[in-house]
């Protein structure tokens, strides 16, 4: 997208602050001082027109509600924020001697949230350190020097001039960058192929949407959403809500709100997963999400199982929890609580109205961690059997900035439209990068217009049947699920005790009592099992109903596909399907080479994974051995060669 004329020049001025920093702080730092600034200037441009006005109108408030007089002050003001304070930034270049208690002072004089803004800036502190470094005064000169008003510059300017700052701080601090900052070209993807499929909707008169990033960071995936509706329709109005954990971080999401004149109470600071969830009632029309890979929730788990057990699936957490060192999948059951109610039309079936549409990025794990029946397995299944997956998309590795690991983004949708029910489509686009001429810590590719756009189209057509593209599949939602089945093998055991050999495990514990004259239960146990050795020519044991017992040592489990149309049956034919399918297999897989074994239905459990890059594997058959062999060879010659010149 083409910068609007001046841009350039006003972000490498305000960068060009950042270099007066160094020496006296580290580079990782320049951020948090010049942003706060950059805000600070933004606000007071802003106010500059009302600000007399909002000077007498407070002087006539004196001594009233601080409750009452906020909203008459904010209506002055023309403004979501006012400030009090006869003094701004140029004002304070007048005495040089206090300029920091001044700006304090001045600071003061915000509405609460601004004040709350820059105090999780800690930019009071921020004010100390460039005092103490003799920065402060010229630091306040150059911002002073800059004109931010809306007239210069527009709300949409101001937040991509904010956003483009802040890819540079997080590209000079490749420590924390991944952490809060999402590449662009990755969120761009994701806000295409999430919006593509409402072409249609979007392109009316002034469509008004909303979206929500529960772990929002520095509000960028939210910000870049509204760059791209705006771009396809300026008429749009995509409302933006969003919940950040870490309060600097959300001080600069909530920072942009403000200078884009978003609602800034939208953006909530706290943990999204527990009882601090700021959007508890709200759904939402999107929403995207890049949570923290691998995050342990193990200091919020009392919270969040206390939740499960209360509500169960009236809450958020009914499907599963995934084990606390990895809350990748809690994000994601959060979001799907947050989706709208579906309207579905009786006489048009084709035709849905309401619902919502997701994204969310993930590592390798959520796809196929944890056993059959556990907490990722159950949250995978209760997803793919109430057809909320549409689609993967395999990302390239090395696209992030503290990880070179391969990447995947979900889509999710409870409106999926009829050619895609029942459907998941898998898009590999592990291979659409461009080389980076220069790392940004672990990031060394990125994704092109040209590719977003070929990726973007690949996954819109997925589901066509004239799709021939390898990069493309589209699979039944029981691909995807299996029942692990436990396959046992009878009990041939005998017990040795000294010289004795016994088929009997009572008659060899009465000879273990026998030969121990400090014998005790528990002893008795112990040397019985150390006693006991697998024997193929003993007899079959027996319980006392005469039921053959199994061997544990020899018992078995293999995971076996759901049989074909297993989520169109009711619970009873499901059931008679997986014993019919599971007694077949062993019949023709198992029993040819093991004629006594058989299945224990009782221990069947069901599993979901998604095994992504064993639907992709291409094999790939080895070179004829001469061919390597005379490979060999003219390599040993050239080594002798190479060496006999050595020589002489």
């Amino acid at each position: 997208m083409s910068q609007p004329a001046g841009f350039n020049d006003k972000v490498a001025f305000i960068w060009s602050l950042a270099e007066t920093l160094r020496g006296d702080f580290k580079a990782h730092e320049y951020g948090q001082f010049v942003l706060p600034f950059l805000v600070l200037r933004r606000l007071e441009c802003a106010l500059e027109p009302t600000k007399p006005a909002v000077i007498e109108k407070a002087k006539s408030l004196a001594g009233g509600s601080p409750a009452t007089a906020e909203p008459i002050l904010k209506k002055t003001a023309k403004q979501r924020f006012y400030n009090t304070s006869p003094l701004d930034l140029t004002k304070l270049l007048n005495d040089p001697a206090n300029v920091g208690p001044n700006l304090r002072t001045y600071v003061a004089g915000f509405s609460p949230g601004v004040a709350e803004v820059l105090e999780a800036y800690g930019f009071t502190d921020k004010i100390a350190r460039l005092d103490k470094a003799g920065l402060l005064y010229r630091f306040i000169s150059k911002f002073a020097e800059i004109d931010l008003s809306e007239k210069a510059v527009s709300n949409r300017d101001i937040g991509l001039m904010f956003e483009e700052l802040l890819r540079r701080f997080s590209e000079m601090s490749n420590e924390t960058a991944g952490e809060h900052f999402t590449p662009r070209e990755v969120i761009r993807l994701m806000v295409n192929i999430l919006f593509v499929e409402d072409g249609a909707s979007l392109n009316g008169p002034k469509p008004v949407r909303t979206m929500y990033d529960p772990a929002c960071g520095t509000g960028g995936m939210l910000t870049i959403a509204q760059e791209h509706l705006r771009g396809f329709n300026p008429d749009a109005v995509l409302e933006l809500y969003g919940q950040e954990l870490n309060p600097e971080t959300w001080a600069i999401a909530r920072s942009d709100f403000l200078i884009q004149d978003q609602d800034p109470d939208r953006i909530v600071l706290g943990n999204s997963l527990t009882d601090a969830d700021g959007f508890e009632r709200e759904r939402f029309d999107y929403m995207l999400a890049n949570p923290p890979f691998g995050v342990d929730w193990s200091k919020y788990k009392d919270p969040i199982e206390k939740e499960r057990s209360a509500l169960g699936f009236d809450g958020r957490y009914g499907p599963g929890l995934s084990r606390v060192s990895d809350g990748s999948l809690l994000f994601l059951l959060h979001m799907l609580s947050k989706m709208k109610q579906v309207d579905d039309d009786p006489k048009t079936p084709s035709i849905i109205e309401g619902g919502s549409r997701l994204a969310i990025v993930f590592s390798g794990s959520p796809l196929f961690s944890g056993a059959a029946e556990g907490g990722e397995s159950e949250i995978r299944r209760w997803i793919i059997e109430n057809d909320l997956l549409e689609g993967i998309v395999a990302l390239p590795d090395q696209l992030f900035y503290n990880t070179g690991i391969s990447t995947y983004f979900w889509i999710l949708t409870n409106r999926k439209p009829t050619e895609r029910r029942g459907k998941i489509a898998l898009v590999d686009a592990r291979e659409s990068f461009t080389k980076m001429r220069k790392s940004l810590g672990e990031k060394r590719k990125t994704i092109s217009e040209e590719q977003i756009a070929e990726i973007t189209e690949l996954y819109h057509h997925a589901i066509d049947p004239q799709m021939n593209d390898k990069r493309v599949k589209i699979f039944d939602r029981e691909t995807f699920g299996f029942q692990r089945i436990t396959v046992e093998q009878p009990l041939r055991r005998v017990w040795v005790v000294g010289e004795q050999q016994f088929t009997d495990e009572k008659a060899a514990r009465k000879a273990i009592e026998q030969a121990n004259s400090d014998f005790s239960t528990k002893k008795g146990t112990a040397a019985l099992k150390a006693a006991a050795t697998t024997d193929p020519q003993a007899d079959v044991a027996v319980d006392k109903k005469g039921s053959v017992l199994p061997d544990p040592d020899l018992r078995d489990q293999e995971n076996i596909p759901l049989p074909a149309g297993y989520l169109d049956l009711d619970d009873d034919a499901r059931t008679a399907a997986l014993i019919e399918q599971a007694d077949a297999y062993l019949e023709s897989d198992i029993k040819p080479y093991a004629p006594e074994v058989w299945i224990d239905h009782s221990k069947t459990k069901i599993g979901y994974e998604i095994p992504f890059t064993r639907h992709f594997y291409e094999y790939v058959p080895p070179r004829p051995l001469a061919e390597i062999d005379a490979e060999l060879l003219a390599t040993e010659a050239k080594i002798q060669e190479l060496l006999s010149g050595l020589l002489r």
